[in-house]
């Protein structure tokens, strides 16, 4: 297979998979709660990552393990029970689409706390996202009442949280590897998870005797398998064989993904918020560098 050919099929297949973990994560509601959701999942991807990962710990230098607690927590641990929780309320396609906010809130952290380079067009980008996320939000306050209108707000703590974790990596961990990275965030959460899990009155009893349990821990071990643990290995490839901006790609295929699950498991997405997913993804757009790089490959 040659570099070209796989690095389409690497981003396709990443598209897919990344795509897919929201109506996993809905599908893993039905049998347990958000609190359930996240520890399980949180706990079966650290088993995987220490199965196939193991010695990259080596690789990890003292001085970086502080910043490795940091972006474990707001790379994994805050934002599976965010998302598990706004589940339950708001369409697992709206989740997908609110999580296009991403790169917008990137941006913003970046200019506000690290020095990153100030671009008037990233500015516009940025509006231009933010007024699709109202959009979409508004259409939720619209189509709900009480409490439950507010869950699309869970989506953005949770992309604020995303955020976060981007810009440390980005100027704090430099130079350790990926893999070794994913493995000491989740080293680091697996035991505050586990004790959340432990408090939750999970159903140990009903994992074979539940058709409910059963097929919920079967989802959040697909999502676990595909959607944490092979998928970020696949990603480190597809940056290392291909230019940031192509592998930035999946930002605007996984919504289309995660819409049509959605879709075929009975969700309706209006044209209000077909408006709110293409002010977003125009944004992210506008906010991406588009310059190729002259030491990367096409």
């Amino acid at each position: 297979m040659t570099i070209t050919i796989k690095k389409w099929v690497y981003l396709f297949t990443l598209s897919i998979i990344w795509g897919s973990s929201y109506i996993l994560i809905k599908k893993g509601l039905v049998g347990l709660t958000p609190l359930q959701l996240g520890s399980t999942r949180i706990v079966m991807t650290n088993v995987i990552l220490m199965i196939f990962g193991r010695k990259q710990l080596r690789k990890i230098p003292k001085e970086a393990w502080k910043w490795i607690i940091l972006t474990g927590f707001f790379g994994t641990f805050f934002p599976s029970y965010l998302f598990a929780f706004a589940e339950t309320v708001i369409d697992s396609s709206v989740a997908a689409v609110l999580n296009g906010m991403t790169p917008l809130f990137t941006l913003i952290l970046g200019l506000l706390f690290f020095n990153s380079n100030f671009k008037w067009m990233k500015i516009v980008g940025v509006l231009v996202g933010f007024g699709g996320t109202l959009i979409l939000v508004s259409n939720e306050f619209t189509m709900r009442s009480g409490l439950s209108s507010w869950y699309a707000f869970l989506v953005m703590a949770a992309t604020l949280c995303y955020s976060i974790n981007v810009n440390l990596i980005k100027h704090k961990l430099q130079g350790v590897p990926a893999l070794a990275i994913a493995l000491g965030n989740f080293i680091a959460i697996v035991i505050p998870a586990f004790g959340v899990l432990l408090f939750t009155d999970f159903p140990w009893t009903k994992i074979t005797s539940s058709p409910e349990v059963s097929s919920s821990i079967g989802y959040i071990l697909i999502l676990s398998l595909f959607g944490t643990a092979l998928a970020k290995v696949m990603f480190n490839e597809l940056v290392s064989i291909s230019t940031a901006v192509f592998s930035i790609s999946i930002t605007y295929l996984l919504p289309i993904v995660a819409i049509a699950w959605g879709i075929l498991d009975g969700e309706k997405f209006t044209l209000i918020q077909w408006l709110g997913c293409a002010l977003i993804l125009l944004g992210v757009y506008v906010i991406t560098d588009k310059k190729r790089p002259k030491d990367q490959a096409s």
